[in-house]
């Protein structure tokens, strides 16, 4: 890079710091601005402070705008075509005059803590698209494979204009369900010919999903997905009966010959006309956000507990002494407690 490439980079990246104010942001979101939106969820990941203020007047800001968005949650082992399908759908919706964000969690290197981020390379014709919009972020430590700003990134979507914002993730285990409390309907895909125990599927994710989708039902697949479909329907109806007055379905499809996923969609069209005249959708967002106030709580007293700077000090003496069998676990914790109320006090 020479000294005029250098310069033109410099002057660039400072207009762009630059732009990274929240009137801009929220003029360019609500323009339905993909890179505003990109930079405003850029900001919620961010740890610095003065970023996280920014990001937390955007979000506040971008609460009145009152749109009909459906959030979708996609869960499923690894390998059982989540980017595939939801690409597969994408096209669909976008076919039928609506737009589509893709919120999709990558899983996080145990060793280097980076992200694979590869959903943008998956889905290359979706992400091509103008009516779409997908995001992938690093699930770290966050429970259940969900990174930790989803919540917050839906919000600023539907600013956005967004119809449909899906939410992929990780893959099925007992935590993942935390996506459940942030979304309104809740697909759970699954593979034909693999038992629950190599599936790794919980009876208690199966309760909550409200469509479960056999994928790869194609070729000689076709029969065994069709046989796991009617299966899966029988178990299904065994479950207890819903609150929200819907019954789950089970279908085949195929993103590859592109089989029924109009009938998912369709499927999702039939669930939001069933809760919405109920009201079972409106009293779900409400609880929803009770629900995420109370973990916002949670999470901020445990990241200032652990940040105290009283508490980081003391803490790894704490912890030598729970592990050389001086202190219990208990008394230990009681300890601590005491010494963050007294600083806090």
């Amino acid at each position: 890079m020479d000294k005029d490439q250098l310069k033109k980079w410099k002057e660039k990246r400072r207009q762009r710091k630059a732009s990274m104010n929240h009137d801009d942001l929220l003029k360019g979101i609500r323009g339905g601005d993909l890179q505003a939106l990109s930079s405003a969820i850029t900001l919620l990941e961010s740890s610095r402070n003065r970023d996280q203020k920014i990001a937390r007047q955007l979000v506040s800001s971008c609460l009145p705008v009152q749109n009909k968005t459906v959030r979708v949650g996609i869960t499923g082992v690894p390998g059982v075509g989540k980017s595939t399908f939801i690409e597969a759908f994408g096209q669909h919706v976008i076919d039928q005059g609506y737009k589509i964000a893709v919120l999709a969690v990558d899983p996080t290197s145990e060793k280097s803590g980076g992200s694979i981020l590869g959903d943008k390379t998956r889905m290359t014709e979706l992400s091509a698209s103008p009516q779409a919009f997908i995001r992938p972020s690093a699930a770290g430590k966050s429970l259940g494979g969900v990174a930790r700003k989803t919540r917050e990134s839906i919000i600023l979507c539907e600013a956005a204009g967004f119809d449909y914002i899906m939410i992929e993730t990780v893959g099925v285990g007992q935590s993942e369900t935390v996506v459940h409390s942030m979304v309104d309907f809740f697909l759970l895909l699954m593979l034909a010919g693999a038992g629950d125990e190599l599936q790794g599927i919980k009876r208690g994710i199966m309760e909550m999903a409200d469509a479960l989708v056999i994928t790869k039902a194609d070729g000689e697949n076709l029969l065994p997905a069709r046989k796991a479909k009617k299966e899966y329907q029988n178990a299904m109806h065994l479950f207890p009966p819903n609150d929200n007055e819907w019954i789950p379905k089970a279908m085949v499809s195929s993103a590859l010959e592109d089989r029924n996923i109009d009938k998912v969609h369709d499927t999702i069209e039939s669930y939001l006309n069933t809760t919405r005249v109920n009201g079972w959708f409106d009293r779900k967002r409400r609880e929803q956000d009770r629900y995420w106030l109370h973990e916002t709580i949670s999470d901020t007293l445990i990241s200032d507990f652990y940040n105290n700077s009283v508490i980081k000090p003391f803490l790894d003496q704490i912890e030598k002494d729970v592990v050389e069998g001086r202190k219990s676990s208990f008394e230990a914790a009681d300890l601590l407690m005491k010494k963050y109320r007294d600083e806090s006090s």
